[in-house]
């Protein structure tokens, strides 16, 4: 894994693209995107067995990654160019006609990278579950990891899926909640309350670690690692990690606002102010 100073710096370069990315089009969601920078930068940078310059689709014999929260691809296609499975440059097409960054991931124009086509909500749960059984079954024993939005736990699907992958015992998958408290209409609390996360997923028997400081690498870097020493213990288990909506920039923390909106010029201008350039913009 590279040290935590070097993480740091990619996670502000990964800012970086995510404000630019999202205002070049004036469309998109830079809050999310924000909120699970450090999250995916240690993931696909350490944490995580995967090959970057020889990507298949099946991902025989390296860990799989699936983004259920779709909506945040900013920070998805950056970390995947930042760590090799594609140009960055490319990231200057994001949200236009014709290009493989769509809005939401897709797997049509066969991005590297990219295993599942992710938007609708409460899906990618299902389909982690789906890989892990897979890998089982062709006696692979790496990891399956899922990223997942708070507000999304207010699909039923998931519950179906959480119920699902006790009862079968799949201890070699890591689903990660963005417990931010921020969805697209408000506070999750005020929309539709989670109640006690923690003895929920207790409840549906799973195993749950919680990592309290989601945008701290070193804090993010433990709480992964905390989580990998239960897997083949016979249970699920969850990584229920709290985040800060907007992290990085000031102006766009402390609120749901920045859930799908895009900077103007001048919010750009102050965004960047505050992310130091560290690897070079596309």
């Amino acid at each position: 894994m590279a040290d935590i100073q070097t993480l740091q710096k990619l996670s502000t370069q990964v800012r970086r693209d995510i404000v630019r990315m999202v205002h070049a089009v004036s469309s998109g969601h830079p809050g999310g995107s924000l909120g699970c920078t450090d999250f995916l930068v240690a993931l696909y940078n350490g944490v995580m067995n995967h090959h970057p310059k020889n990507f298949t689709m099946d991902g025989i014999g390296e860990d799989l990654f699936f983004l259920s929260n779709g909506h945040i691809s900013p920070v998805y296609y950056s970390v995947l160019a930042r760590c090799g499975y594609f140009p960055v440059e490319e990231l200057k097409t994001f949200r236009r006609l014709n290009t493989r960054l769509q809005g939401h991931p897709t797997t049509h124009d066969h991005l590297p990278g990219v295993r599942i086509a992710s938007g609708s909500l409460g899906q990618g749960m299902s389909v982690a579950i789906g890989a892990a059984l897979a890998k089982k079954l062709n006696k692979d024993n790496s990891i399956i990891y899922s990223l997942h939005g708070d507000g999304e736990l207010q699909e039923g699907q998931i519950w179906e899926a959480a119920i699902y992958a006790a009862a079968n015992k799949v201890d070699h998958y890591i689903a990660t909640i963005d417990y931010n408290g921020r969805q697209i209409d408000g506070d999750v609390e005020n929309v539709l309350s989670l109640g006690n996360l923690k003895a929920k997923f207790e409840a549906f028997g799973w195993q749950v670690v919680e990592t309290e400081k989601g945008n701290d690498m070193t804090s993010v870097i433990e709480g992964l690692a905390k989580a990998k020493t239960f897997i083949g213990k016979g249970k699920p288990i969850v990584n229920i990690m709290k985040t800060e909506m907007g992290a990085g920039v000031d102006f766009m923390m402390g609120t749901h606002k920045w859930h799908g909106s895009a900077p103007n010029d001048e919010q750009l201008a102050k965004a960047l102010g505050q992310l130091e350039e560290t690897l070079g913009d596309y």
